[in-house]
């Protein structure tokens, strides 16, 4: 195993490659522990872990908070971290497949694709200072903190300090686009998914922390240390369990057979060999919990915004039933319209049959589409049931085991889902490089990580 870890340092290419990405990652978990001056990070931190216990909109600021690495919680420099762009991103891929005009842009070529980007960037920043405006407004309301998150009490200093902090928490989301793109040229691996996948991992010393103290502390809390020991030890097995299943339902495909129809050209055949159309059984990817989550938020925000924190604690706390239930049948919603956007099976089958494919046993054409349509739902039931147990599994978890959901969060939700698949994807290129240059990958007996069928 350490001969294969060596074998990457060997390539100069490759070890320049990582140097960099490990360089810029740095310097954005350098810029997630400056906090935005005038505010006191630590009356944020206690309150928004007391209204956790309550439910409301704290709580779920803490779930948000979780992708940022602990950003959004100290509200430091990178406290939106790099989701409105993700969101941004995600609106115009959706907006490419629906909108004649955004359609036809991203057929252009490289320079439709540099429009469309450019367009992504410029609702980043809206989105930033909406989120920004939103989130501030809700820290500096001494109902929420107790007045004492924020430490200008003149109201003409106060302004200023809030379009100031707009401004940086936007500035920190741009830096953070800017980080991404160098680490996509000059590092290796897609350098937006490799930071969010940084904020999630460094929340883990401080879970590991929460542990011990429990441990520590247990008499203390009406436990015993063999309780709070056994506890982390199920904790650490359920976590492997977790992240062995990701792995299978993330790699796991149904191959639909095609083959190509023979054709004889003087005294020879062409054609005539089978091949697979692989169809992924988590092909939503993380996207549908994303959106479910993201939009389970917006009515909590709202009620909170009107002064309804109780309706808010009620109905959308994140380990109440009803919050549960909204969310998985939001993730079983999202999935299958993700999927009905980004597959088309008439298009796919127009396609086979043009380029004399076709699926034994079933006619080309609309018995195709139909065929593939069938075989798509069948799938993404398989796919959607997966993602709303992992999306459920921390609420479940924190609940069951007395412990907080930023803990919790490591056995499920988007997280896991964002580490176990950027971390597939960074094994791939490396072992890319690594096989192109006649070394062995990290895998015993292939060169490629191979879909489970």
């Amino acid at each position: 195993m350490f001969s294969k870890f060596a074998n990457i340092f060997r390539i100069p290419e490759l070890r320049n490659k990582i140097l960099v990405t490990l360089g810029l990652l740095v310097i954005y978990r350098v810029g997630s522990f400056i906090v935005i001056p005038g505010i006191d990070s630590t009356q944020i931190a206690a309150a928004l872990e007391t209204q956790q216990q309550q439910g409301g909109i704290g709580g779920l600021l803490n779930v948000a908070s979780a992708l940022t690495g602990g950003a959004l919680q100290n509200c430091t420099l990178f406290a939106l971290g790099i989701m409105p762009y993700i969101s941004a991103s995600i609106i115009f891929q959706l907006l490419t497949k629906v909108l004649p005009a955004l359609e036809a842009l991203s057929k252009e070529g490289e320079a439709g694709r540099k429009k469309i980007n450019q367009y992504t960037r410029y609702s980043t920043v809206a989105l930033c200072m909406f989120q920004g405006i939103f989130i501030l407004a809700y820290i500096k309301n001494p109902g929420n903190m107790g007045g004492f998150a924020v430490v200008f009490p003149d109201e003409a200093a106060s302004t200023w300090w809030f379009f100031r902090s707009v401004l940086i928490m936007a500035t920190g989301t741009v830096f953070l686009m800017w980080i991404g793109e160098q680490i996509s040229e000059f590092g290796i691996g897609n350098g937006i998914s490799l930071i969010i996948m940084g904020g999630i991992i460094g929340r883990i010393p401080w879970s590991i922390k929460s542990f011990i103290e429990n441990i520590v502390t247990a008499p203390e809390m009406g436990s015993t240390y063999a309780n709070q020991t056994m506890k982390m030890l199920v904790f650490i097995a359920m976590f492997i369990a977790v992240v062995v299943a990701v792995v299978i339902m993330t790699q796991g495909q149904r191959r639909i057979p095609t083959q190509q129809a023979k054709h004889t050209r003087g005294r020879r055949q062409y054609g005539g060999q089978r091949s697979f159309l692989p169809f992924s059984v988590n092909s939503a990817g993380v996207m549908p919990v994303i959106f479910a989550q993201s939009l389970i938020m917006l009515p909590a925000m709202l009620f909170a915004w009107i002064g309804l924190d109780s309706v808010s604690r009620d109905w959308f706390n994140a380990t109440g039933f009803w919050y549960i239930m909204i969310y998985v049948v939001m993730i079983f919603f999202f999935t299958y319209f993700w999927i009905s956007i980004m597959y088309n099976p008439v298009e796919m089958a127009n396609n086979l049959k043009e380029y004399g494919s076709f699926i034994p046993g079933i006619r080309p054409g609309r018995r195709t589409a139909e065929y593939m349509e069938k075989i798509w739902n069948r799938v993404t039931v398989a796919g959607a049931c997966f993602l709303a147990l992992i999306a459920i599994i921390p609420q479940l978890v924190s609940s069951a085991f007395e412990i907080q959901y930023v803990t919790a969060s490591f056995l499920g939700g988007t997280g896991i889902l964002i580490v176990v698949g950027v971390a597939l994807d960074l094994v791939r290129k490396i072992e890319s490089h690594l096989v192109m240059r006649h070394y062995e990958g990290f895998l015993k007996g292939g060169t490629r990580i191979r879909g489970r069928r």
